[in-house]
């Protein structure tokens, strides 16, 4: 029985579900067609550091691997199908796959015998690959390969559909910086570093919170909107050198809701969201400026109260203000910053897995304050 394309379709397109969601829905109605596939996973490619990394799966039997990431530079195989736009075909991976990576090494001690690959492409450009895996040896005849091209198909559309609504977005906030004329705190290089450091920390704590690759790329991407509701601040404010008084203290603490306003206006809400799951978004948004302790503001959130993603946000943004070039103050080195991290954990405001993962993923960290520096070439 032949797959419907346009059943699939309206599961894939259904807003009130994340992609991991819709992913497994498709995955339950392949299984009545080619019920040998144990797993779908979708791994996206980053061409600005040539970086493979997992992104969402379905996985009904074994370990779902997560996490990983992998120079796509570094296999001749994968290089070769993203320049041919070529399918792959793995009879038997016991024999065929003789690496030790880690995504290789995964493979085997799952017991998968064999899979089918296609690159994903956008616009033209490398989206990433679809694996399809089986327990079975020779799983992929070239019938069941002609089905799951349509499914590839369908995956790369959702996907696609799904960042090409993120992007409008971020393009939106970006033009809407450019009119207001904000520039101390939105350099290019700052939100860059941003997302990276936020990325490094979402991928550390993952574990620990029961977070999945969807949720880590959602925090990557909109790390860098935290800041927004400053294009509301004036000036006067904004930009003064010195330490603001009270008045001016009220003022500038209004960004927080100003923030979730342009988001609000951008995004949508209701049936009307231009994002199907806006809820991270939103989340770092309001609460980057909320310690767990109750301290923050703008709603003095305490505890589990506040979200994941804006305890990760926050370290992030605290570590790049001490350690950046600005006008107004002196570069902290990033030991200082350490330091001073670490004194918010004991003080109860800073939530210590994050501040665990800078620690322990310094080098990482420094490598992309280094690379996505302010300093002009």
């Amino acid at each position: 029985m032949s797959p419907n394309p346009q059943r699939l379709l309206s599961g894939l397109s259904q807003h009130a579900d994340t992609l991991t969601q819709r992913l497994q829905t498709l995955h339950q109605h392949l299984l009545d067609t080619v019920p040998a596939v144990d797993r779908i996973a979708c791994a996206l490619y980053d061409a600005q550091e040539d970086t493979l990394k997992t992104f969402i799966n379905s996985t009904r039997a074994g370990r779902a691997i997560s996490g990983y990431e992998y120079k796509l530079s570094d296999s001749q195989a994968l290089s070769a199908l993203a320049r041919s736009g070529e399918f792959r075909v793995l009879d038997d991976i016991a024999q065929m796959v003789q690496s030790n990576t880690g995504h290789a090494q995964w493979l085997r001690e799952q017991g998968y015998r064999s899979s089918f690959t296609v690159p994903l492409y956008d616009g033209g450009q490398l989206q990433g690959f679809v694996f399809f895996d089986s327990l079975q040896t020779g799983a992929f005849s070239p019938e069941v390969q002609r089905d799951l091209v349509l499914y590839s198909n369908l995956i790369g559309m959702a996907i696609a559909s799904e960042f090409a609504a993120v992007r409008s977005v971020l393009e939106a906030t970006r033009v809407a910086r450019e009119l207001a004329e904000v520039r101390d705190f939105e350099t290019g290089a700052h939100l860059e570093r941003m997302a990276r450091y936020s990325r490094v920390i979402a991928l550390a704590v993952a574990l620990h919170f029961g977070l999945n690759d969807e949720f880590v790329e959602s925090v990557y991407l909109f790390s860098s909107l935290h800041d927004i509701g400053k294009i509301g601040i004036p000036d006067k404010v904004l930009l003064k050198p010195g330490k603001l008084d009270a008045a001016e203290r009220v003022v500038m603490e209004g960004h927080v809701d100003k923030g979730v306003q342009i988001i609000d206006r951008i995004v949508g809400t209701g049936a009307h969201q231009r994002l199907p799951d806006s809820t991270v978004l939103r989340n770092i948004v309001h609460c980057h400026h909320e310690y767990l302790d109750g301290s923050g503001y703008p709603r003095g959130l305490r505890g589990d109260a506040v979200p994941v993603e804006a305890r990760i946000v926050t370290v992030a943004d605290i570590f790049d203000a001490l350690t950046a070039l600005r006008p107004y103050k002196q570069v902290w080195t990033p030991q200082a910053a350490l330091g001073e991290l670490d004194r918010m954990v004991a003080a109860g405001q800073l939530d210590p897995a994050c501040v665990r993962a800078v620690h322990e993923h310094l080098p990482e960290i420094l490598a992309i304050r280094e690379r996505y520096n302010d300093e002009p070439a």
